[in-house]
């Protein structure tokens, strides 16, 4: 199995397991994924299955783009044709995107634990973006979601706790379908989607313990 299929386990400095930031996130309603999935019902097609090659896409595509900034030879076993076929429009906007900026990473798919806020995350770019010391995420959907800015945000914490500069943080959507476009779209401050996500993570905790006292 290749690394980017691989689930990252985040853990303090003493051991204890902490969830990630898209486990936090994922309590935020997200309308756009429920009426992917009603369409899909529509058409008569099973969301879970459509959501999980989605999702196995995604990971490709991630880890050809951390194949090519590390210059290092994709191994392609664990993805079928249709796949990797599916990941040639997202990495052809990937290319077009690269040959118009100066890329020197830092950090790549480096996991990160903060020990003052207690949860973990793995961001995908972090060095200098046209010279300027920037977060990049990397997305393969078919927009730009409020929820994309809450995990920069929580991202940018992680980054700057670990003694990491953050001057910029962007979002690069690589759609999978040719006419759904191309984003790189700057994320600004992110003091109140910091905000959002510390909201998360406590409406989290207060779930997972009222469910222990419940049992």
């Amino acid at each position: 199995m290749t690394d980017a299929k691989v689930h990252t386990i985040y853990k303090l400095a003493n051991g204890q397991r902490v969830p990630s930031v898209t486990t936090y996130l994922g309590i935020l309603a997200k309308p756009a994924l429920i009426h992917w999935a009603w369409n899909l019902g529509v058409q008569g097609l099973d969301y879970r299955k459509v959501k999980d090659d989605a999702s196995d896409i995604g990971t490709l595509v991630h880890y050809l783009i951390l194949c090519d900034l590390k210059q290092k030879e994709p191994s392609l076993e664990d993805y079928t044709q249709n796949q990797i076929s599916a990941a040639a429009t997202p990495m052809c906007k990937y290319e077009q995107w690269k040959l118009e900026h100066t890329l020197e990473p830092i950090l790549l798919e480096t996991p990160l634990v903060s020990e003052n806020f207690k949860f973990g995350g793995t961001p995908d770019f972090y060095g200098h973006y046209d010279g300027k010391l920037t977060l990049l995420d990397f997305k393969t959907s078919g927009d730009v979601y409020f929820e994309n800015f809450c995990q920069l945000a929580a991202y940018e914490r992680l980054l700057k706790e670990h003694g990491h500069e953050v001057e910029s943080s962007r979002i690069i959507r690589l759609s999978k379908v040719i006419d759904e476009g191309f984003d790189d779209r700057p994320a600004g401050r992110l003091d109140n989607h910091w905000k959002v996500f510390c909201s998360c993570q406590e409406i989290y905790e207060l779930q997972k313990l009222i469910r222990r006292q419940r049992e």
